[in-house]
């Protein structure tokens, strides 16, 4: 199926799926309010030549895993496609505690094997192999991306994976709360490394960690045992920054693992 087909398919899940939570309703959390799904246009806009194909023949492929699964949305979309889909996040850092991945598994009598799992800490997945995984906006979060990194590369042959990236250490140097370290606004999108945020420093979240460079993001991909397929870069893609909304850009990437 080619990736421009998939991508009007996931549109009409998604009426289907928002369907169904507004008639669950469910009172005591709310749903994760970044729709997963809105990821397939995006990769509509990444993938080119042969690598538009990309679903395997779910009859002979190992499951795909939804690392930083949300609600869900993403792997019951490709259990509606005929795949095994094992749905991968921790409930202390998932929006609603995964109470809404659970719902609605119950709800659409789903056969998607949910795994609460820290990535943060020394983890391992239930299959030997993985086809596919999407591992979108998570790597930012972790604190150790180079050990996560590395690990999907021994279990997954391809992934899509997705980060913010930040072009200049600073939005502005003279609106600059940390100038202890950042003196200056400097341009560092060639430079292979990754920017470590203040608790504070973007949006108040203290579960952002690494904002890597263009370069860096390409160096660590090929340092723990990926070929990087296709790459493109959306949102402010002139002047990013690691705090500022005005500042978001990611980087999106289809990758290939060495270890197969």
């Amino acid at each position: 199926m080619d990736i421009a087909e998939l991508a009007t398919r996931s549109k009409d899940f998604l009426r289907t799926l928002d369907e169904r939570k507004r008639t669950l309703a469910p009172t005591g959390f709310g749903w994760y309010p970044y729709g997963t799904m809105h990821n397939f246009p995006i990769l509509d806009q990444l993938l080119s030549g042969d690598n538009r194909v990309f679903l395997p023949d779910p009859a002979r492929s190992g499951p795909i895993a939804d690392i930083g699964a949300a609600d869900g949305d993403t792997a019951f979309f490709l259990e509606s496609l005929g795949y095994r889909a094992h749905a991968i996040d921790y409930a202390p850092t998932n929006y609603n505690s995964c109470r809404g991945i659970r719902l609605l598994k119950e709800s659409l009598g789903s056969s998607v094997e949910i795994l609460e799992t820290d990535l943060d800490s020394q983890f391992s997945l239930p299959a030997q192999e993985y086809s596919l995984a999407f591992f979108l906006g998570i790597l930012y979060h972790l604190k150790n991306p180079y050990f996560v990194l590395e690990s999907l590369a021994r279990r997954v042959r391809h992934a899509f994976i997705s980060t913010r990236i930040a072009r200049y250490n600073i939005a502005d140097a003279s609106d600059n709360r940390y100038r202890g370290t950042n003196r200056e606004r400097v341009e560092i999108a060639s430079i292979p490394a990754a920017y470590l945020v203040a608790p504070d420093e973007t949006n108040n979240d203290a579960t952002n960690f690494w904002m890597f460079t263009d370069a860096g993001l390409r160096r660590i991909l090929q340092r723990t045992g990926w070929d990087v397929l296709d790459f493109v870069t959306i949102g402010n893609t002139e002047s990013s920054d690691p705090a500022t909304n005005t500042g978001d850009e990611r980087a999106f990437c289809y990758v290939r693992s060495r270890h197969f």
